[in-house]
C-alpha cells in the first residue's frame, strides 16, 4: 500500500532512540547470522526453537528435547526477532525506523523496551488464541511494530509523513490519513485473507496493545493527539 520514508518529527526528550536502534540491529543480526547464514536444516530448526508455536504454547504438543531451548512463554518475545525473508525484515524495520524513535521519545528507553516486548507478546497471544492447535511457527516483528504504529498515531496524528505510495508515487500526507488507512487495512485483511501466509491477527493484537499501552506508559505530561500539554 505505502512505504514510509520520513516524518520530520524531531525528538524532544531523548538524544538518540537507543532502544529502537538496538532492536533494529538485533533483528538484522539474527536474520543475517542465524537464518540466512545457516544451512537449510539449521535455519528451519532455529525458527522452531524461537518462533511462537500455538500447539506448544498451549501444551498440546512438545518440541523435541534437542530443540527445546526456551522456557515456556519466552517464544512470545523471541519470535519478533525472526523474519521469513528480506522483504519481511525490511518492511518491519522500515516502519520501526520511521515511527519507533518518537514513541521511544514519548516513553523513555526502559518503558519503550517494555512496550515493544508487550506488543510482541500481545500479537503472539492473539495468534495462539486464533489458531490454538497449529504447529506453524509465528515469526516476524509485525505485531510489535503494529503496536508502535498505533502509539504513533495516537501521539502524532497531525504530523505530515513522506511515503512512497504504490511503490512509485511520493506523497506527503498527515499521519491520521496514512496510518489510519493502514490500520483499517489490517482489520480488512484479517476478515478477508485470514487463510493466507500473513498472520493478520497478530497485527491486530499488536495494534490493540499499542493503543492501550501508550496511554499508561507515556511520560507524565506527554499529550496525545498532538495536543499542547495542559
Amino acid at each position: 500500500m505505502f512505504v514510509p520514508l520520513h516524518d520530520a518529527n524531531s525528538l524532544k526528550r531523548i538524544d538518540q532512540p537507543i532502544v529502537t536502534w538496538l532492536i533494529l540491529a538485533a533483528s538484522v543480526v539474527v536474520y543475517a547470522v542465524f537464518q540466512v547464514g545457516a544451512v537449510d536444516m539449521e535455519a528451519r530448526q532455529f525458527v522452531y526453537q524461537f518462533g511462537t508455536i500455538p500447539s506448544v504454547v498451549n501444551d498440546r504438543a512438545v518440541l523435541p528435547s534437542e530443540i527445546a531451548v526456551l522456557p515456556d512463554g519466552f517464544s512470545l518475545v523471541t519470535y519478533a526477532f525472526l523474519h521469513g525473508d528480506v522483504m519481511h525484515l525490511v518492511g518491519n524495520m522500515l516502519f520501526l525506523w520511521v515511527f519507533g524513535d518518537n514513541v521511544e521519545d514519548a516513553m523513555g528507553h526502559v518503558r519503550f523496551a517494555f512496550f515493544y516486548a508487550a506488543c510482541a507478546v500481545a500479537g503472539g497471544l492473539a495468534y495462539v488464541w486464533a489458531f490454538p492447535g497449529s504447529d506453524a511457527p509465528l515469526i516476524g516483528a509485525s505485531g510489535a511494530v503494529s503496536g508502535v504504529v498505533a502509539a504513533y498515531l495516537m501521539l502524532h496524528p497531525k504530523v505530515k509523513l513522506w511515503v512512497l505510495a504504490f511503490a512509485w508515487l511520493p506523497l506527503q500526507l498527515r499521519a491520521q490519513w496514512l496510518l489510519g488507512a493502514w490500520v483499517l487495512l489490517q482489520f480488512y485483511s484479517l476478515f478477508t485473507q485470514s487463510g493466507g501466509a500473513i498472520a493478520w491477527i497478530a497485527h491486530v493484537g499488536g495494534l490493540f496493545a499499542g493503543a492501550i499501552l501508550i496511554v499508561v506508559l507515556r511520560r507524565p505530561g506527554t499529550p496525545l493527539f498532538d495536543r499542547s500539554p495542559s
